[in-house]
């Protein structure tokens, strides 16, 4: 028997229970070290649908933790492993519980850049900014006159983007809701400018003035349109998340007549060697003093009480649960 967070069904908030080892497949057991709070985890966590897709569940779309058993290859009781996405707090036993059980073949050791605290803290988020950062470079994107905005900069995946962003040399402008509050913090990761979320919708019209070499947002709606409208002829928009709107209300416009486009980032079902490339990144590019500075951590009975915030839209940085 283990202490996890159990979804029972769709209808009712995750409870903290004892559950038994039975319930969990894979070919690989975790003693969990940590896991992380993302906003489909606060969703989960408070009852609200469109993440958990099979019932009951343990929640939780991160872990990071030592390997007690595995059927695996390329695994030995005593590592330490991490794993962000690939189906876990949705379709499978997730991160927040004391044990786990995964597929050997989608984890990643945690790299000797980083602690397992740390691993954890980087988790969902950074991965997908690290992806973000991937898929910019891979449409050609390269130092220029114009910064790289970064969208929902408060939030773990856009803090992490400005540090990953920044250390590669690029110009990068953050955009926040809050830039009293986070404007200093914003600016210790790399951002060279913080602005008001506000000035990048205030756009009304598909194309205008260009201000961005490139875009990396996690909030849609008209904040997504207003980034567009004002991004570089042939620059590109990776697009992760939803946290104001998933409408976009644009045109063709700037696609045709600019050559702009929109990746579309997914992080959870993603090939172990992009998992492995994504992680060397980090390890490189990512500095753990950035990762703490963003961080913050509860135990594991009180997640669901940290997860409210995000709901709130009050959410900063990353929030580490502490395991064991």
């Amino acid at each position: 028997m283990f202490h996890a967070w159990y979804v029972e069904d769709k209808k009712t908030p995750a409870v903290f229970k004892e559950v038994s080892e039975d319930i969990l497949q894979g070919d690989t057991l975790i003693k969990v070290h940590s896991s992380s709070i993302n906003f489909k985890d606060a969703l989960a966590l408070h009852g609200r649908p469109g993440v958990i897709r099979n019932f009951p569940l343990i929640a939780g779309i991160d872990v990071t933790g030592e390997v007690v058993e595995s059927e695996h290859e390329n695994w030995k009781p005593g590592d330490m492993v991490t794993l962000n996405g690939a189906g876990l707090g949705e379709n499978l036993h997730g991160g927040l519980a004391e044990m786990a059980r995964v597929k050997g073949a989608d984890l990643v050791a945690v790299p000797s850049a980083f602690t397992p605290a740390q691993a954890s803290a980087i988790g969902t988020a950074g991965f997908t900014a690290q992806l973000a950062v991937t898929a910019l470079e891979g449409n050609g994107l390269l130092p220029d006159e114009h910064p790289v905005l970064v969208t929902g900069a408060g939030g773990g995946a856009g803090s992490i983007a400005i540090s990953l962003l920044a250390a590669a040399g690029y110009e990068v402008t953050a955009a926040t809701g809050r830039v009293d509050k986070l404007g200093p913090q914003l600016r210790a990761l790399g951002a060279t400018e913080v602005i008001h979320r506000d000035e990048v919708a205030a756009a009304r019209r598909p194309m205008d003035s260009t201000r961005w070499s490139a875009v990396v947002d996690g909030v849609g709606g008209e904040i997504l349109a207003g980034a567009i409208a004002a991004t570089d002829p042939d620059g590109a928009i990776a697009s992760y998340g939803l946290a104001a709107s998933s409408d976009l209300p644009t045109t063709v416009l700037p696609f045709i007549l600019r050559g702009i486009s929109l990746l579309g980032i997914n992080s959870v079902q993603v090939s172990a060697g992009m998992r492995q490339l994504a992680w060397d990144r980090l390890a490189a590019d990512l500095s753990p003093e950035h990762v703490d500075l963003i961080t913050s951590t509860v135990s594991l009975d009180q997640a669901q009480d940290a997860a409210a915030a995000l709901l709130e839209g009050k959410g900063t940085g990353r929030t580490v649960v502490q395991v064991s």
